[in-house]
């Protein structure tokens, strides 16, 4: 099963874990996205996500069909991201796994946290301490960035 969800609300990554577990699985792997304080020098003071959220939504279920087909042992996966302001040392992103055993899990996740930022439409506003300057980032591995245009031969 999967279990996707885009929210305002701050993300229970144990709440996830159960959700993802199941009784024939040995292995629940998870990755944590946080708002760190920092970013080339600048202090961060928080995020602000948005999301064009039916196409994020159709493109996370998109993400767990290729992962089923890569790892086909695999049986939850559960992605939620937050949207809205995300302070620092807050989750901004979860992801949970279950599988038979460690491997399909751990390769899983990481491809799923890899896949998500370069495919689905979640942008991310860094705001920092002093003067309220912020920027708009872009994620490298999105193919339609100019830093992966930079570093790619299309």
């Amino acid at each position: 099963m999967n279990y996707l969800k885009l929210t305002f609300d701050k993300l229970d990554v144990g709440a996830l874990n159960d959700q993802v577990a199941h009784e024939s699985c040995g292995a629940v792997s998870l990755f944590v996205g946080t708002t760190r304080d920092n970013f080339e020098g600048k202090t961060v003071v928080l995020l602000e996500y948005e999301a064009y959220e039916a196409m994020a939504i159709k493109t996370m279920n998109l993400l767990c069909e290729e992962v089923r087909a890569r790892w086909p042992d695999v049986v939850n996966i559960g992605i939620h991201h937050r949207l809205g302001t995300v302070p620092v040392k807050e989750a901004s992103v979860v992801i949970a796994i279950s599988s038979p055993h460690r491997k399909s899990s751990l390769e899983a996740v990481h491809f799923t946290i890899d896949e998500l930022k370069k495919s689905v439409p979640v942008w991310k506003k860094e705001l920092y301490d002093g003067e309220g300057s912020s920027e708009w980032k872009e994620n490298s591995e999105c193919t339609w960035s100019k830093k992966y245009k930079d570093n790619h031969i299309l």
